[in-house]
């Protein structure tokens, strides 16, 4: 018979999951989008690259610009709620 493992690890190996995930994601999206990172032998060749329009379209992405237009708090209505005088 296979052991069972007990309910308290659950959470933990979900938190585990979650970070792995996201580091297998920002490498995977480093290794193919990044104009710095050079794979292949022709382009590892060149020293300096004159790519600044994809480098700027790498560093400036849809997540970057969404949250440019977002308040800097994490989460308003609460941060609102515990700043009010009573």
């Amino acid at each position: 018979m296979g052991r069972w493992m007990k309910p308290e690890v659950y959470p933990l190996m979900a938190a585990m999951t979650f970070v792995t995930s996201m580091c297998v994601f920002q490498l995977t999206r480093n290794m193919l989008l990044n104009p710095d990172v050079r794979i292949d032998k022709a382009r590892r060749s060149k020293g300096v690259l004159e790519n600044e329009e994809e480098g700027e379209r790498y560093a400036q992405h849809g997540l970057r610009k969404f949250l440019r237009t977002r308040p800097p708090q994490v989460m308003p209505s609460i941060n609102h709620f515990f700043s009010q005088d009573k």
